[in-house]
Formats: structure tokens, C-alpha cells, sequence
């Protein structure tokens, strides 16, 4: 809620609405009600499966929405536009948009848990998103053809609206510079999951490092309890002790540690939307190598912003990095298209722009204002 949707937020109250914002308990509660904000904490465990404990977290949410009456609810992440969803039906509520920002853990790992658990998923969301009074939002092309293909949402609902958006503002080149002095600095920032290619990234930087090339690997991010693929402790540890890769944990400031990176990379196979990290790479002018995957390759063009490989190969994302790191010239021709793509198609207010319109289109008498520079 914090980190991708606060400018949505901050955007509809700057055009006289009430907005009440409802997550679980977290550390950034206090924040959102500092930013003036009423925010409310809903107790929901991502990972359970209790029927009893499920139908409860729905109940409290209907109740909720029927004590505040809005004329309309916005849900972003599978579980909650199932749940938010469902809930806006006994609470009569006018207008419901959802967005799925990627298929997530469900649709895109090969763990028996999550293939047992999407045909449920699959078909709570088709009864969730088959009213005509609500709107889908996805990320990715990808999604789009999934959705309709498997008759989820009818076509006419659906909206493609390309990311959750950058500040191209603050995000930008030449904040602090990488020193040309220094070895290539080639960062991952991600939840450390599996299914983010967080091995395959330790994996190159054991044959590069280990082949004696001047190659600086950072990997930023916290494990996600939340998320059954999420890496271990032990395994963290494990791969510090190695000294191949430097891990920092969860960054609050990415422009500063985007700002000393030569290269950034995310070999992920997870079911993305459109990763928040590459289009912050972009916006800061630097070359992306990632993953010919969902999400991934609508913010690169092979050979145009960065470099595409395939998932799941750790000698492919060695060779692509070193690739750039012996070709300074094409990493700048790189990040001058990544930045000009994240200037004209991810710029957070295209983004809330494109979002407001589709409130429009569910609102009676809602005028989306132009967001301004």
C-alpha cells in the first residue's frame, strides 16, 4: 500500500475524495496515517487455508464495508480482490476495481500446493469478477490473453494499464554516478524468493567472481514469510559466507543504491505484473538483463533496453552480464532507451491517469482531473 499505491492515494485526494485505505497490521500503518490518510488494519494471514479463520476475515471486511458505504472499492493482489470482491456483493457496494499486478505464487509455481490450489483460485475469480459494475486492471499482455482465454473476465471489463507506476522525477539518471574506477556494480533487488532466480544470480556471480572478473554483485531485498517460496535464513547466510554476493537486506532509499549500479538484473519466473525494480532501472537510465517472461519483457526489448534470456539459467544471465560489463558504450545506448520507454509508458502519472478513467467509467459523476507535472 506504501510503496505502489500511495501516489494513487495522494492522487484522489487531491480531487476532494475521501479515501480510506485498509491493509493488514504492519509497520507502515503509522505512516499512511501520517501522510493524513485514515487507514484501518484488517487481520488476514496470506498463506492460510482455514475455512474458519477465511470466513471470518470476509465477514469483518463486509461488515466494514457496510458500516462505511463507499461508492467504490479498489483491491490490489489476488486474495484480496477475491475477498474485497465477495465482500462488496453483501455490501451492495456500486463499484468494485480490481487489480492483479501477476499470476503470483499460484499460477506461476510448480509446487503441488499451488497446483492444487488453482482451479479454487480460478474459480473464486470468475464468480468475483463477473459483475458488470466491476473492472479489471492488469499489468501484462500476457495476463490479458490468460484471463480471457480462460473466461475468467469478459474481455470488455478488462484494462491493461502497464505497471503501478514510477516516479520519473525522482527516479532519473546521474543522482550520484558509479565511479569509472570502480568494479561493475550489478544489482538484484527483489523479495528474496526462489522463484525470483535469486540462485541463478548467486550462481553467476560464483562463475564470474570465481573467473577473477572485477564484477560487484548486490542483492536487495528481505525474505517474504508470507510467500512458501520464500528463501531461508540459513540459505542467506550460506550465501554470505561465500562472499561471492553482498546482501543488504530491505532497502527504504533505492535511488541512492540504484545510483552507484552499473547494470540491473532480475532473472525472475514468477508470475510478475510489470516489476516495480526494473521500471525504477529504467527510469534511471541503466541496463536491464531479465527474464523472456510475463511482466518482464514489457519493459525490455531485447537488444534495445537490455537483454533478454531465458528462465531458470544461471549460465545465460553470467554471459549476459558479462557482456555488458566488457561493453561500457552499449550499456549507456541501453539506458538511454530504458530510460526514454520508462519516461513515455511508465510514468507514474500516465499510470493514475489511466486508473482514474476507469473509476469514470464505474462512477456516476466521477471527473478524473488531469494529473500535472
Amino acid at each position: 500500500m506504501f510503496n505502489f499505491r500511495l501516489p494513487l492515494a495522494r492522487a484522489l485526494k487531491a480531487q476532494g475524495h475521501e479515501v480510506l485505505l485498509i491493509s493488514p497490521q504492519g509497520d507502515y500503518g503509522a505512516r499512511l496515517r501520517e501522510e493524513g490518510f485514515r487507514w484501518e488494519p484488517l487481520t488476514m494471514d496470506r498463506r492460510s487455508l482455514n475455512p474458519f479463520s477465511e470466513i471470518f476475515v470476509l465477514m469483518r471486511l463486509a461488515l466494514l464495508y457496510r458500516r462505511e458505504r463507499p461508492d467504490a472499492v479498489h483491491h490490489f493482489t489476488l486474495k484480496c480482490v477475491i475477498y474485497g470482491s465477495i465482500a462488496s456483493v453483501f455490501a451492495r457496494i456500486p463499484a468494485r476495481i480490481n487489480a492483479v499486478a501477476g499470476m503470483g505464487y499460484v499460477f506461476s509455481s510448480s509446487a503441488l500446493k499451488a497446483r492444487l490450489l488453482r482451479p479454487l483460485v480460478r474459480g473464486l475469480m470468475r464468480l468475483s469478477l463477473s459483475n458488470s459494475r466491476s473492472r479489471l486492471i492488469l499489468q501484462n499482455s500476457d495476463d490479458l490473453q490468460a484471463f480471457t482465454l480462460a473466461n475468467i473476465v469478459h474481455a470488455s471489463r478488462i484494462h491493461m494499464i502497464k505497471s503501478s507506476g514510477v516516479d520519473t522525477d525522482r527516479f532519473k539518471p546521474g543522482l550520484i554516478g558509479a565511479m569509472s574506477d570502480q568494479p561493475t556494480t550489478v544489482l538484484l533487488a527483489a523479495r528474496l524468493l526462489r522463484e525470483k532466480g535469486i540462485n541463478e544470480f548467486v550462481e553467476s556471480a560464483r562463475k564470474l567472481r570465481g573467473n577473477g572478473l572485477p564484477i560487484r554483485f548486490i542483492l536487495a531485498g528481505a525474505p517474504d514469510h508470507g510467500n512458501p517460496q520464500s528463501i531461508s535464513q540459513v540459505e542467506i547466510d550460506a550465501y554470505e559466507s561465500e562472499g561471492f554476493v553482498e546482501i543488504l537486506g530491505h532497502v527504504e532509499d533505492m535511488r541512492k543504491l540504484l545510483a552507484i549500479s552499473d547494470i540491473v538484473v532480475l532473472p525472475s519466473y514468477y508470475g510478475e505484473g510489470v516489476p516495480r525494480s526494473l521500471i525504477e532501472a529504467a527510469a534511471c537510465g541503466l541496463p536491464i538483463v531479465t527474464t523472456d517472461s510475463p511482466g518482464c519483457r514489457e519493459v525490455v526489448t531485447h537488444g534495445v533496453e537490455g537483454l533478454l534470456i531465458p528462465p531458470r539459467n544461471s549460465d545465460a544471465l553470467a554471459e549476459a552480464i558479462k557482456f555488458l560489463h566488457e561493453d561500457p558504450q552499449l550499456r549507456r545506448k541501453l539506458g538511454l532507451a530504458a530510460r526514454q520507454r520508462a519516461v513515455t509508458v511508465f510514468d507514474q502519472r500516465i499510470v493514475i491517469q489511466k486508473t482514474l478513467g476507469v473509476y469514470g467509467e464505474l462512477i456516476t459523476g466521477f471527473t478524473p482531473l488531469e494529473i500535472k507535472k
